[in-house]
C-alpha cells in the first residue's frame, strides 16, 4: 500500500458541457490537496458496449475495470436520468463487481437538470453496496446544475461554482474520499464490545 491514496472518479456523463465532469474534477482537486493521487475515468473516452456477460474482453472494459480495481477510494458521478442514474454509469457498473468494490470507500455525486436528486443517490448507494463498496455519509447532489456554474477562464473547465458553499460540499466529497481512502471499518456493536 503506498502512503497517497489513489482516488478515481468516475464520469458518468457523455456531454461534453457536462456538469457532472466539472464538479467531480473540483472533488478531485480536493482530494489531490489532501495529499491523493487521482485520476478522472471519463466514460466518454472509452469503447464500453452493453455489458454482455458471455463476452470476455468487450471494448475498453478490462482497462476501465483495472483503473477502479486499483483505487482506493471511488466517487461515482451522474447526471439524473429519470430519476436514476445514467445508462453509460450503469452499463459501466455492469462490468464491475466484488473485485473492483468491495472494501473500497465510494462517494457520490449526482447533478440534476431540475431539482431531484435524491433517488439518484439512493439508487447508486444500493448498488455499491450490492457489490460490498463503503459509500460515505456524505454525499452531494446539484439541483438546477447548469445554473450553479458561471464562466471563469481560470477555473477548471472554464467554469466556476456560483454558490461557495456547493462549491465546499463538493470538495469535501474529494476531501473524505482521500482521508476515507484505506478505512478498514470494524464492524461491530457496543454489546459484542462489551461481551470481549
Amino acid at each position: 500500500m503506498s502512503s497517497a491514496p489513489r482516488v478515481v472518479a468516475v464520469s458518468g456523463s457523455l456531454r461534453d458541457e457536462s456538469t457532472t465532469r466539472t464538479a467531480l474534477q473540483y472533488a478531485l482537486r480536493a482530494a489531490a490537496e489532501a495529499g491523493a493521487e487521482t485520476e478522472l475515468l471519463d466514460l466518454r473516452k472509452y469503447d464500453l458496449p452493453v455489458y454482455d456477460p458471455d463476452v470476455d474482453g468487450q471494448g475498453d472494459g478490462e482497462e476501465a475495470m483495472r483503473i477502479v480495481r486499483e483505487a482506493d477510494a471511488v466517487a461515482l458521478g451522474t447526471p439524473v436520468y429519470h430519476s436514476s442514474y445514467s445508462g453509460a454509469l450503469k452499463n459501466f457498473h455492469d462490468y464491475c463487481g466484488f473485485d473492483e468494490f468491495e472494501d473500497t470507500t465510494v462517494g457520490l455525486l449526482a447533478s440534476a437538470g431540475g431539482g431531484s436528486y435524491g433517488s439518484t443517490l439512493d439508487h447508486l448507494r444500493i448498488t455499491v453496496r450490492g457489490v460490498h463498496g463503503w459509500v460515505l455519509p456524505h454525499q452531494v447532489g446539484i439541483r438546477g446544475a447548469s445554473g450553479e456554474f458561471e464562466a471563469d477562464p481560470d477555473a477548471i473547465d472554464g467554469r466556476r461554482f456560483v454558490d461557495p458553499d456547493l462549491q465546499e460540499r463538493v470538495e469535501k466529497l474529494g476531501r473524505m474520499l482521500a482521508e476515507y481512502a484505506f478505512i478498514e471499518p470494524d464492524v461491530t456493536t457496543s454489546r459484542a464490545a462489551a461481551d470481549d
